[in-house]
């Protein structure tokens, strides 16, 4: 059996990179996102079985449509598209958790976490979310 798959989705790539060794760590493959693009072509091409996302994202100065991504539209736009609708999410944000908790969790997200995170908090949750890394994990 292959290792569990997590996208990683945030515009920090030093808290990618510390989630993405954590993760790896425990035996979680891992991909990973800079923006809401960048996660719209991981999610069609990794078909990860989980996704930890931010909710706050920079302006993307290549999106001409005037849209800004941020972590809700990321969720719409995962639960619409075919095969993916349920992947469980994580959100992982620094933002105002009085503000941004309750919607997450109306939004479809599984869990809610504020930065700074609790690792070995993060690391059960998942675990219970989507089971070890793999069967044959030493």
């Amino acid at each position: 059996m292959s290792p569990k798959k997590i996208l990683v989705v945030d515009d920090n790539p030093v808290i990618i990179k510390t989630l993405s060794m954590k993760l790896k760590a425990k035996g979680y493959e891992v991909a990973s996102a800079l923006d809401g693009a960048g996660a719209s072509a991981s999610v069609r091409t990794n078909k990860p079985d989980l996704i930890l996302l931010d909710i706050s994202f920079p302006p993307d100065p290549a999106n001409v449509s005037g849209v800004a991504w941020d972590g809700f539209l990321i969720i719409d736009w995962i639960r619409r598209i075919e095969g993916v609708q349920k992947i469980p999410i994580i959100i992982i944000t620094g933002g105002d958790p009085k503000i941004y908790k309750e919607r997450s969790m109306a939004a479809g997200a599984t869990a809610f976490f504020h930065k700074p995170i609790n690792n070995d908090e993060l690391l059960d949750v998942i675990q219970k979310t989507i089971g070890e890394p793999a069967e044959n994990k030493s």
